[in-house]
């Protein structure tokens, strides 16, 4: 199974609760970032960072968290923190695993993000993120690539 087509439970900007695939956001780039687990500190933090820059990366992707938490805890996180982004839940990894094809390093518990274009092609992988300057590095990626 193509990584485009692994089906996970969600809840969109709205806190709605929906089954998504990457394939549904065909004919949109997508920022798709994996992190360890809702509500630790710098998951947190990593999650504000989104919330704030979601605006000014809307006119490049959409925004799509990942993690292993069920979607019970990504509600709670989304309304503590005022999330305004999709949150999908990959408890057993499925789309995590798919991905080591295009980033082999990457750990159940790894900060990573993937950049797919609009035709849900990996264009860009970051492992091992350092949440600081990350949402500039994002932004200079589109910035000088024309995806």
């Amino acid at each position: 199974m193509h990584y485009s087509d692994i089906e996970l439970n969600g809840i969109d900007e709205n806190s709605n609760e929906k089954s998504y695939k990457l394939s549904d956001f065909k004919g949109e780039n997508i920022i798709v970032y994996f992190y360890p687990e809702d509500d630790t500190p710098v998951c947190t933090q990593q999650a504000h960072l989104f919330r704030d820059a979601v605006d000014k990366l809307k006119k490049y992707a959409r925004v799509i968290g990942i993690s292993a938490n069920d979607i019970k805890d990504h509600l709670e996180f989304k309304a503590k923190h005022n999330l305004n982004f999709i949150l999908l839940s990959d408890k057993l990894n499925k789309l995590k695993e798919a991905f080591k094809e295009h980033a082999p390093n990457i750990s159940k518990i790894q900060r990573s993000t993937f950049v797919l274009d609009k035709d849900g092609n990996i264009v860009k992988v970051w492992e091992k993120v350092d949440i600081d300057g990350h949402i500039d590095e994002i932004t200079e990626f589109f910035e000088n690539n024309k995806i």
